[in-house]
């Protein structure tokens, strides 16, 4: 902050490059230390508070990975016959020890009897009256054996903290005999979109209105992060309004807004900002949404999204995102990016980071990105038409037909580790 009261950026006219607004953002944000034990089943998507230890082996036996017969593989030979001895299934293991010149019936999952080394897959083999001949031998000793902590050994770390858990983290956990785990409880986030023009869409559009879709792509968004969502609905563009939104929405752990952060007469978000909260910065060298602010009311966290519907997505995914895994304990994961084609020439002028829309196509020349249809930041249809971002860099132009571009997917993970 500035003597004044303005944003420290520079100026208060030069925005920040994305790269160090998210850095920014990030270096404020303390995670959260409150945690709470959960039954294994509401873990999905919650970050653990602590390490796992592993308190058995897995698997907890030496077992069989096919269905055939244990054998001794000193024993087998092409030609070579033995007794069938008995039958070793999953959860019903053989009671006695394999000797010399005798085998087990053993099935995928089975626990090797004593004695045996080796199992012979059953294709392999020849049963009649109660001996088994052998049609060709093992390769080595120990061949198609699981043997015990082979996946996991008892005292092992299954799983460290701060990972946000996925369905295989949850199987991983219930392999172990893990029945609750310890997460950070989650981030309680209020968002809310201001303006005059915006109307829910329960209600019957008055001359001039619109249907408020930045609250549903806010919510569908944050739902996906796993926060605990609170909807303060659409806020009228007075300060008074404003004003009353923050307060009600400061006992939050974050605060998200959509419109009224630009500098026209009815954009008063970051104005009253500054009077009952702290401004870090108001303006990002990204189009589209160039007009986004970042600061706090009260403990809560305050991103301000400018209203157009583009660069509400965009300012979320680049900027919002990586702040809320911080916040939930986890840690944010770099974008995954690659180089390939466009199919189509791309209009930029040079001055911001771009994120156009596009579809990624496959063919015989390799992966191509097209762009998705009009690129204007009011255009939702583009992001709805679209896989992934075409990222040009702050000073690039614009390009022809052929050229090499960076894209981003949508679709990427956004938690590193999980």
């Amino acid at each position: 902050m500035t003597a004044s009261g303005r944003p420290d950026c520079g100026s208060d006219t030069t925005p920040l490059p994305v790269e160090q607004a998210r850095a920014r953002i990030l270096a404020t944000v303390e995670p959260l230390m409150a945690t709470v034990s959960v039954p294994l089943r509401e873990g999905l998507h919650r970050v653990l508070a602590e390490p796992v230890t592993a308190a058995v082996d897995v698997p907890g036996h030496d077992n069989s990975a096919m269905d055939g017969f244990a054998v001794r593989a000193v024993d087998v030979q092409p030609g070579a016959e033995l007794r069938l001895a008995g039958d070793s299934f999953a959860g019903h293991p053989f009671d006695g020890m394999v000797a010399a010149g005798e085998c087990v019936r053993i099935m995928t999952g089975a626990v090797l009897p004593d004695g045996a080394d080796t199992v012979v897959m059953q294709e392999h083999t020849q049963v009649r009256d109660g001996r088994v001949r052998f049609t060709q031998a093992p390769e080595h000793t120990g061949e198609h054996v699981r043997r015990a902590g082979e996946d996991l050994a008892r005292g092992r770390t299954v799983l460290e903290a701060g990972r946000r858990l996925t369905a295989a983290d949850l199987g991983v956990l219930a392999s172990v005999g893990v029945a609750g785990v310890g997460v950070y409880r989650r981030p309680r986030v209020a968002f809310f979109s201001t303006g005059d023009e915006l109307a829910s869409v329960e209600q019957t559009l008055a001359p001039g209105q619109i249907y408020d879709s930045n609250r549903y792509t806010l919510y569908a968004m944050l739902r996906e992060q796993g926060v605990e969502l609170h909807d303060l609905g659409v806020i009228r563009d007075t300060p008074e309004a404003v004003a009353d939104a923050f307060e009600r929405a400061g006992q939050y752990d974050a605060i998200i807004t959509s419109g009224g952060v630009s500098v026209g007469a009815a954009d008063h978000v970051v104005d009253v900002l500054e009077r009952v909260g702290d401004v870090g910065f108001w303006s990002v060298a990204i189009k589209p949404g160039r007009p986004v602010a970042f600061g706090r009311v009260g403990r809560a966290l305050f991103f301000g999204l400018p209203g157009n519907p583009v660069s509400v997505m965009v300012g979320f995914s680049q900027l919002v995102r990586p702040a809320l895994v911080r916040l939930a304990g986890g840690t944010p994961a770099a974008p995954v990016r690659f180089e390939c084609r466009t199919t189509r020439a791309i209009r930029k002028k040079p001055g911001r980071r771009e994120y156009q829309r596009g579809r990624l196509l496959t063919s015989g020349d390799g992966p191509a990105v097209e762009p998705a249809g009009h690129q204007g930041s009011g255009v939702l249809r583009s992001m709805s038409e679209a896989d992934c971002f075409v990222v040009l860099d702050r000073d690039a132009g614009s390009l022809e037909a052929g050229a090499t571009v960076t894209v981003e997917p949508f679709a990427q993970p956004v938690w590193n580790g999980g």
